[in-house]
């Protein structure tokens, strides 16, 4: 390994239980071997299918984009628990890969965040201006997310994330001012999204029950895709954050005994975490089920796919039944669009 400060990025760094690692790192190799096809065949629908930048689904493929981008630096990943390393053994390769980790993972929650806001508007202040429709429909937008997103990565790569050596261990004041700020924006990353998504949740659902029996099914898809991602949320992002805070507790504490299983915890649930690339695509189809019908349509064996579409016609209620005229490949957004 080469770079500054070795002896300080590697003490901390070697795994306590090779056979937890070797697990993790199959996990990794599973989630890579599935996330690429499926990332791969949902761009591919994106661009070539959907076609993204005429329907207005900019934000969706800048989630795509993110999920792929994650997918690519799993390799990294399993590569270096089959090392019996927490991190890539190469200093400069394990910074660059823990700046795409925190950028793709920042611009995934950002895009969905905004996905459920327009959602919420369109639901609880129908009738008033969108400010977030009008900002979806702008690529120049997506590219300004992007860019605003670059400084909260940087934290990541000042110091090994994993290792965090200085944060308790009696760091210099420099080392201990970067650990509170990489602190302070990983968990502002999390916690102020989730809140975000709990309050346009339950607005929706309470609005929903307000709402006549003909308005419920349109609605019920908007509750449908803020739901989806507050699951994701819960699933691949909360668990990290609580084990975060179990691990700087025992290493604030000096509980060095402790501290060697609240690693292996904290590791196994950042795994977990990268399965929001495999989860996203739920979050398309709730949003447009012409995204459905396309994806199904290119990758589905035409018997397969004659088959669904049939059984989807008989469950169809009248809500949907004016999309059966149209081509898959290219569904009517404005008609499916809360």
């Amino acid at each position: 390994m080469t770079g500054p400060n070795v002896s300080e990025v590697t003490d901390h760094c070697n795994v306590s239980n090779a056979a937890t690692y070797e697990v993790l790192a199959w996990v990794v190799v599973v989630q890579f071997v599935l996330g690429l096809p499926l990332n791969l065949s949902v761009l591919y629908v994106f661009i070539f299918r959907f076609k993204f930048w005429k329907n207005r689904s900019v934000f969706l493929f800048n989630i795509v984009a993110a999920d792929f981008l994650l997918v690519a630096c799993l390799p990294s990943k399993a590569y270096s628990y089959t090392l019996g390393q927490r991190r890539n053994p190469n200093y400069s390769l394990c910074k660059a890969m823990h700046f795409m980790l925190f950028l793709n993972r920042g611009a995934s929650i950002a895009f969905l965040v905004t996905l459920s806001l327009d959602r919420y508007f369109n639901v609880v202040h129908l009738g008033r201006r969108n400010f977030v429709k009008a900002l979806k429909k702008s690529p120049q937008i997506s590219v300004v997310i992007w860019l605003l997103l670059l400084p909260l990565a940087i934290p990541a790569t000042l110091q090994t994330f994993e290792c965090c050596n200085s944060l308790g261990r009696n760091g210099t004041y420099n080392q201990n001012i970067t650990d509170i700020f990489r602190e302070t924006v990983f968990f502002t990353q999390i916690i102020l999204p989730f809140i975000v998504l709990l309050y346009c949740t339950v607005c929706i659902v309470h609005r929903l029950k307000k709402k006549t029996v003909g308005e419920k099914a349109k609605l019920r898809r908007a509750m449908y895709v803020v739901v989806s991602v507050v699951v994701i949320f819960s699933v691949c992002f909360l668990p990290s954050t609580v084990a975060r805070v179990a691990l700087l507790t025992v290493r604030i504490r000096g509980w060095e005994e402790m501290e060697e299983v609240v690693v292996q915890f904290y590791d196994a649930l950042m795994v977990l975490s990268y399965t929001d690339c495999l989860l996203d695509p739920l979050v398309y189809c709730f949003c447009y089920s012409g995204f459905k019908d396309a994806y199904l349509d290119t990758f589905c064996p035409a018997f397969l796919y004659q088959r669904l579409r049939k059984d989807g016609t008989q469950t169809t209620t009248n809500t949907t039944t004016t999309s059966k005229g149209r081509s898959t490949s290219l569904p009517m957004i404005e008609k499916l669009q809360v």
